[in-house]
């Protein structure tokens, strides 16, 4: 069994669900008392999110970075960062250490070419919708058309996850706010919407809607576990 090294954090409460969703994988694979090897590194989100807003996203892959190095130091055979908006500085994190990054994007563009999906809605921070590094990896990489909601519904899906999500506030009327921006993308053309944020997830479920849903944290784990689990890697 390899070690996972995680960065998480960016918020804990995704982060739960990450450690939860990859040690229930590696038990179904292996059963018995087994759980996965791992290493965390949990960041203060404040910390993160004071530099998001400063846009000071070197200072951000410094501090992610040095985490990676300790990752590595640690025994991490392979690491992955718990959050979609932060893979915006990825290769600046990736150029600190040595072992691999799992991408997020990469493991939902395996799951939606798998599914014939060539066009979806993204949803995510303002960040991740509107910087063009989720779409232009999912585009250039796998040929992949993304599209984001019109800009007072971005302005609502980013203040949700900031101010409720992020603290553990799950709403209805916000629920509602998300299912009409999903209703909306599809409208425009989406075959399936990605939840890009892994805090959406904790909102927004399959039962709420017939439109396919793509939860990036679930994707994410799964790929993980294959990941702890593969020793011909």
């Amino acid at each position: 069994m390899k070690t996972i090294g995680m960065l998480g954090g960016m918020s804990w409460e995704s982060t739960a669900t990450y450690y939860q969703l990859i040690n229930d994988g590696v038990k179904s694979q292996l059963g018995g008392l087994h759980s996965a090897k791992m290493v965390l590194h949990s960041v203060d989100f404040a910390e993160i999110e004071l530099l998001q807003r400063q846009a000071d996203w070197p200072a951000m892959a410094t501090l992610l970075g040095g985490a990676a190095k300790k990752l590595q130091s640690a025994g991490a055979d392979f690491f992955m960062i718990c959050t979609n908006t932060m893979h915006k500085i990825a290769p600046e994190i990736c150029a600190k250490v040595d072992i691999p990054l799992l991408h997020i994007a990469d493991t939902t563009a395996v799951q939606l070419i798998e599914d014939n999906v060539g066009r979806v809605g993204l949803l995510g921070t303002r960040f991740t919708m509107d910087d063009g590094f989720y779409q232009s990896h999912l585009f250039d990489k796998y040929g992949i058309e993304v599209l984001v909601p019109e800009e007072a519904q971005k302005a609502s899906v980013h203040e949700i996850i900031y101010r409720e999500l992020c603290q553990g506030q799950f709403l209805e009327a916000s629920r509602k706010v998300y299912l009409d921006v999903i209703e909306r993308l599809v409208q425009q053309g989406a075959q399936a919407v990605i939840l890009g944020c892994t805090e959406i997830a904790l909102l927004i479920q399959q039962t709420h809607t017939q439109i396919p849903l793509y939860d990036t944290t679930d994707i994410h784990a799964r790929a993980a576990v294959s990941l702890i689990l593969d020793n011909n890697e």
